[in-house]
């Protein structure tokens, strides 16, 4: 049976529990399991297509799921698949419930969708590795954590699967953990997401005591009697742990450096986990932000835009392929949360969904011509790819084209409608960085692109460039096509995204009459802008002279955006230095000193004493009793002298 049935507990297990399994199977006997033979012949690889099977059959659950909730009316689309009760104390009460309506069915969509294809993707990238049935392990166990984040009927469960992919992505970005830079990475990303967290836990703290219950739908019912004060401080919270999941200022630090996992990991962190798990967070909770009045969501929209143009600064220095694409992630989540700012929810969700198209497509193209350059990363040592690899060279400019925002592809439509929202709420400074930013990002990804696969065929010395084989050609050319169409889910029609979310993130205000053409004209002129400017610079004969010229105009600009900012210096001059001298002198001096010396102080002074006590005890019965005739005449003295007073 394909499809287990309408029942929502079955399709919830179905969706949940394939995942899961597999994971624990391939962790006890992975390496047993890809050690057998089949009919006396060893099937190499054979454990990775388990964990694909087990996605796959969340993918058909996630889209019976869906399909159950369209035959519904618009109205009668949310339900809570219940369980059984988890902790109750007293009148709190905390069950394991899964939510499922438009919203929820959405990112399973796009989580298992776009999973899915990564897992059959990374079959070919990962070949040959020792670690391969571990990999397909964290794999499987990343998805099970992030659809328990989206099903999470209550803050309690949501965090459970937000803690999850905390620990899948350490797991993944680590996964080398032989190499030094790949363990620092992930602790990196464990210890700044730990500071997020520990606020987002705080949040619900704050929540729970509020309102007085953890259930996601009595929490947005109840979120209009909350005090402007109190929503407001648990907006902020829970705002801070989304930085830290989907790498916002000031914690986006670790996203960059998270690069050195292997390529579908970085794919499936930027493209259908845990990034996004931030922009879905602020949009299910979009009722408590509203009932801070602006100050929160003001805080959501600066943050998210100036996220955006910090990182779009950095990724037109950086040289790194993959480094690139991070710092392009870092920016499009500061565009989702620029649209939550301004109420623009659907907006936010929708750029999300055709974001996870397009970076996952360019990642696994990225990845591919890693493959074929023996794991080259420098731009400078690439060109002309197209040529050699044809398959990934076509899909990659379909991922470049809508991230550009030209029209017709997904990214067109999604980023205008942020940008035109951000205008008709009369946030004027949002709208106006969200546009230099779409320029930067339509220059920095045509720079990326014209260099790695336009002009003279570049290939660094001793490398045989060849195409990607078909398991990784399989999951490129389904997300081509849906960076290309993928804006029809939101056109005007019988089902628009924003009228199926409706229900749970409320109406969406666009402009009316000629302002949205021409908000989107601008958009289309920024964008064809950028990559003029991009194809003048690095395509033209004249390129080298004018990027000289434009470098010897603000050389200081240049060389800070390719140090990052120096914020990493920053952080760990004026942040981890200190904390690590503050940890050295308590463990060498406050703990060895101090503690210790306490400790062993004491035990020496006890030990002296009883050196010198234990003298009276000598043994002989004469001493003894001359002492008790000393204090019995010591006493009977005492007691004379009360007598004659």
């Amino acid at each position: 049976m394909i499809v287990p049935g309408p029942d929502f507990l079955s399709l919830v297990g179905w969706v949940i529990l394939a995942p899961v399994t597999t994971a624990a199977l391939l962790l006890l006997f992975g390496k047993r399991l890809e050690s057998l033979s089949f009919f006396g012949r060893r099937v190499e690889g054979w454990t990775g297509w388990l964990a694909v099977l087990a996605v796959g059959r969340a993918f058909v659950g996630a889209v019976a799921i869906f399909f159950e909730i369209l035959s519904r009316e618009h109205h009668d689309r949310s339900f809570v698949v219940e369980v059984y009760e988890w902790i109750s104390v007293g009148s709190f009460s905390v069950s394991i419930d899964f939510l499922i309506d438009p919203l929820s069915a959405t990112m399973l969509l796009v989580v298992t969708g776009v999973g899915l294809l990564i897992h059959i993707y990374s079959i070919g990238y990962m070949k040959g590795d020792e670690g391969f049935p571990r990999f397909f392990a964290y794999l499987n166990l990343f998805m099970a954590a992030m659809l328990i984040l989206v099903l999470a009927n209550n803050l309690l469960l949501l965090y459970v699967g937000w803690e999850g992919v905390g620990l899948c992505s350490y797991l993944l970005i680590g996964f080398w953990f032989g190499r030094s830079a790949a363990a620092n990475a992930a602790k990196k990303a464990f210890i700044v997401n730990r500071i997020g967290d520990f606020a987002f836990l705080i949040g619900i703290f704050v929540v729970a005591s509020a309102v007085g219950t953890l259930t996601l739908g009595q929490v947005n019912e109840q979120a209009g009697a909350m005090t402007a004060g109190i929503a407001t401080v648990a907006s902020l919270l829970l705002f801070a742990g989304a930085t830290g999941k989907s790498a916002q200022i000031p914690l986006y630090v670790w996203l960059p450096d998270a690069m050195e996992g292997p390529t579908p990991v970085s794919a499936l962190i930027h493209a259908a986990t845990m990034v996004t798990a931030g922009v879905y967070m602020v949009a299910r909770l979009s009722p408590v932000f509203e009932a801070s009045g602006e100050t929160a969501l003001m805080v959501v929209g600066y943050i998210g835009a100036a996220t955006a143009l910090w990182a779009a600064l950095m990724a037109c220095a950086e040289y790194d392929i993959k480094r690139v694409l991070a710092y392009s992630t870092i920016s499009q989540l500061g565009y989702m949360f620029l649209a939550h700012g301004v109420h623009a929810y659907s907006a936010g969700i929708f750029h999300l969904v055709t974001h996870a198209f397009f970076k996952a497509l360019m990642f696994l193209g990225a990845g591919a011509v890693m493959h074929a350059l023996a794991g080259e990363t420098d731009m400078r040592k690439m060109g002309g790819l197209r040529k050699v690899m044809p398959i990934v060279g076509w899909t990659f400019m379909l991922g470049w084209l809508a991230i550009s925002g030209v029209i017709p592809f997904a990214g067109f439509f999604s980023k205008d409608a942020i940008l035109a929202s951000a205008w008709v709420d009369g946030q004027y400074v949002l709208w106006g960085i969200g546009v230099v930013t779409a320029f930067l990002t339509a220059f920095y990804m045509s720079r990326l692109y014209l260099r790695v696969f336009e002009g003279r065929t570049k290939v660094p010395e001793g490398v045989h460039a060849h195409d990607a084989p078909w398991t990784m050609a399989a999951a490129l050319v389904p997300l081509a096509l849906l960076s290309l169409v993928g804006g029809i889910i939101n056109l005007p029609n019988a089902l628009t995204l924003e009228h199926w979310l409706e229900p749970v993130l409320g109406e969406s205000h666009v402009p009316h009459g000629l302002t949205p053409w021409v908000l989107a004209g601008i958009a289309l002129l920024v964008a064809a802008a950028g990559i003029l400017l991009a194809r003048s610079l690095y395509v033209s004969r004249a390129g080298s002279l004018r990027r000289r010229r434009l470098y010897a105009r603000a050389p200081w600009l240049v060389t800070a955006a390719r140090n990052k900012f120096y914020v990493d210096e920053i952080y760990g001059g004026g942040i981890v230095l200190p904390l690590k001298g503050a940890a050295t002198w308590a463990a060498d001096v406050f703990d060895r000193r101090v503690v210790d010396g306490v400790i062993t102080g004491s035990g020496r002074v006890i030990a002296r004493s009883s050196e010198r006590l234990r003298g009276i005890q000598t043994g002989y019965v004469r001493n003894y009793a001359a002492t008790f005739l000393v204090g019995v005449v010591v006493v009977v003295s005492v007691l004379l002298a009360r007598v004659t007073t």
